[in-house]
């Protein structure tokens, strides 16, 4: 909950305001963009944290994954 209203609302605000951009369609395009990228980093956290993945990082889980296939 925290985290959409700080990506969604105030991190927008304060880009809104430190660009000195003037519509509201670029407010609308900057909350969209960070919330859709906070969403997407969201996701793949919760992809990485799964046990067969702890402790591996991607690149070496994304290797073992295709040498697993070609076996």
């Amino acid at each position: 909950m925290i985290g959409a209203i700080v990506m969604g609302v105030l991190l927008p605000v304060a880009l809104f305001f430190l660009l000195g951009l003037h519509t509201i369609s670029q407010f609308l395009t900057i909350a969209a963009s960070t919330f859709l990228t906070w969403g997407v980093a969201d996701l793949l956290a919760n992809i990485l944290e799964r046990p067969r993945l702890q402790g591996r990082t991607p690149g070496r889980a994304i290797r073992e994954d295709i040498q697993r296939r070609a076996e």
